[in-house]
């Protein structure tokens, strides 16, 4: 398995990765395109024989540039039950690029047990407890079409570069 920034030419394969991963939100090819791109440096390709089997869309808020955000978290089901989600978060959150993050932040609906089963592990691997409260909520941010989404927080410990 190799660990690895994403480039432009990784958007199509990051959408069709993410179109095989209900419940994920789709977002756009542009978008996709963007986060492989722009946000390279907080987003984390898995490939496994040259085909692409894990990804994690992340950035750190201009609004709140101490926090790292996770978007979105897919895993293909070529590569489920290996821990794959698990090594990519380690992978991200060792990056230079996350070096001076001291939060990690996500959201997450109620019923998307694999997801806070991932970050709840990554929380206990860290020695942090993990947070929730609503953030975006059904009826005032998805006008009743979209469940509420969780933030979950989590502070991260200072990670040593110098290696």
């Amino acid at each position: 398995m190799v660990l690895r920034r994403p480039d432009a030419e990784d958007g199509p394969a990051v959408s069709a990765l993410i179109a095989s991963c209900p419940p994920l939100d789709g977002n756009s090819a542009y978008c996709n395109l963007l986060q492989c791109s722009d946000f390279a440096e907080t987003c984390v390709v898995a490939e496994r024989a040259g085909r692409m089997v894990g990804w994690i869309s992340g950035y750190r808020p201009p609004s709140n540039p101490e926090r790292l955000f996770v978007w979105q978290v897919a895993v293909s089901d070529a590569a489920r039950g290996e821990g794959l989600g698990s090594r990519m978060l380690d992978e991200l959150v060792a990056r230079p690029a996350a070096c001076d993050a001291r939060e990690l932040t996500t959201t997450i609906t109620e019923t998307n047990d694999a997801s806070w089963a991932l970050f709840e592990a990554f929380a206990r691997r860290h020695g942090a407890a993990l947070t929730r409260s609503p953030r975006f909520e059904r009826a005032a941010h998805f006008a009743g079409a979209h469940d509420t989404e969780w933030q979950a927080c989590i502070t991260l410990r200072p990670f040593d570069h110098s290696n």
